[in-house]
Parts: structure tokens; sequence; C-alpha cells
């Protein structure tokens, strides 16, 4: 027996009504889905600290929602394991037809154009041939916002909405940016437009990502990381005079933050500039 073919076994165990685990028991489809965006994260967190053995953990979890999964769909005569393995299987030989196929392509850009001209052709026959209905169907809602974004502009960007070169985006950004202080100098305080405007930024900031190659939600996650590194290394700071932050102004914070930056890059006589 394969360590696959036990982790199917336990999962058939836990989930069998009279001996099994009550809570497996009592979980459906809907249920499972917070447990597996859960998993996926604490893997991307894994990797981001260069955790080999977290990793190693973490991707056992998510490859037990898949199976978890699987049983539910075996149960009601859905789909199993081998059949969603097979599925997959077949999907990657059939976008990779430079691989597996005739098709010769030699570029990164020619690939992906491919590969996206065959997910193109797989959403029609999902149609029965029909073509969509906008270049933008099929992108789930529940993906996480920066995500949903760059697909998005991606989709309109393959119809030809998309601008010939970066400057007119960096552009865009100043004019979202600008449409921002304008809805927060309104008086009265215009507290449902300055909101309208930021997403606006976003959506212009999300754009450029995409266009320099740059995932916007790993490059969010890691200005994330960078900020909480150096807000720590700031409290660390305030610690060795006795001081918290809470207990110390604006100007004391931002000259220990500075300090913090400067000492992350090896750079003690850094001058205090801004924030980032």
């Amino acid at each position: 027996m394969t360590a696959l073919d036990e982790l199917l076994g336990v999962m058939t165990r836990l989930r069998d009504p009279e001996r099994g685990c009550p809570w497996d028991g009592q979980q459906d489809f809907r249920s499972i889905v917070p447990h597996t965006l859960e998993e996926a994260y604490e893997v991307a967190d894994a990797i981001e600290r260069g955790d080999r053995a977290a990793m190693r953990d973490e991707l056992g979890d998510l490859l037990f929602q898949v199976v978890f999964y699987a049983q539910m769909g075996r149960e009601e005569g859905a789909f199993d394991f081998e059949s969603i393995a097979r599925g997959v299987t077949d999907k990657l030989i059939r976008r990779h037809p430079h691989v597996f196929g005739a098709h010769q392509e030699t570029t990164a850009a020619g690939q992906r154009a491919t590969w996206e001209a065959i997910k193109a052709e797989e959403r029609r026959n999902a149609r029965g041939g029909a073509q969509p209905d906008s270049a933008l169907d099929d992108i789930p809602l529940a993906l996480p916002a920066l995500t949903r974004s760059r697909k998005l502009q991606s989709r309109a960007a393959r119809v030809g909405f998309d601008w010939p070169d970066d400057a007119p985006v960096v552009e865009k950004i100043r004019e979202e940016l600008a449409e921002v202080e304008a809805a927060m100098a309104m008086t009265p305080a215009d507290d449902a437009g300055v909101a309208e405007e930021i997403g606006d930024l976003l959506l212009a900031c999300v754009n450029l990502a995409r266009r320099r190659g740059v995932d916007p939600e790993q490059a969010l996650r890691a200005g994330n990381a960078k900020f909480e590194r150096r807000f720590r290394g700031l409290e660390a700071i305030l610690r060795e005079t006795g001081q918290r932050p809470e207990d110390v102004d604006f100007d004391t914070l931002e000259a220990a933050y500075q300090r913090a930056k400067a000492a992350e890059a090896g750079d003690d006589a850094a001058e205090p500039t801004d924030n980032g």
C-alpha cells in the first residue's frame, strides 16, 4: 500500500457513518471551504518563510483537503480521487502541446498565449460550443480582490483593452490619487466617495503590477511582511529605553521605525525619510 492509498483509506474510515469521526462525518463541500483556504495560505506562509519542514506539513494538510472532497464526491457517486487526478493529468497534457504534442513553441509569451487559447476553447466547449457572453466570464467571485482584479484586467487586455505602454498607466495612478485627495477635501466629508476613489486607485495599481509581471497579491504579502519586520524592530528599539508605542508621540515612533529600517538594510546612518 502506498502512502496515498493509506491516506485515502484513513479518509474513508473518518467518514464512516458507524465507526468514523462525528465531526468529519458532518462536513459537506461548503463547510470545508474555509479550511481549504486556510491551508492554502499556510502553505504560502511556509514558502515565504523558507521553512521546508513546515512546507511538507502544510502541503500534507492541503492534500488532505483534496482527499476530503474526493471522499465526499465518491459518496455521492459524482467523482473520486482517481477521476480528479486523471482530469488534471489530461488537462496538463492538453494545455502543453509544445511538450506533449507536435506544436512547437519556444518562448514563454507564446506558450502563455497557447495556454490561454486552449483554456478559452475549453470554456466554449463547456457551454456546448456557444460563445461567452463576456470576455470576463468564469472569473470566480470568491478570489481575493487583488487576484481577481488582475485576472479581470488580463482578460480585458487579451481582447485589446490595454494601454500601449506603462507610461499612461502610471499617469492613471496619479489621476486616481488626485481624485482620492479631491474626495477627501470635500465639505462635508464624502466617505463613500473616498472609498470609491481608493478602489479605483487600487485597480490602477493592480494594472501596473500586471503589466510589469508582478503578482499584486504576492507583492502586498511581501510588503506586509516587510512592514511587520520593521514595526517589530520599532518596538524593540523602544523597549531598550523602557518605552511602548502607545506612550510616545508619532515623531518618536517614526524615528524608531527609520532606525529599524536602516538596521534591516545594514545602514545605521540612514536619515529618516518616510515610513515606507
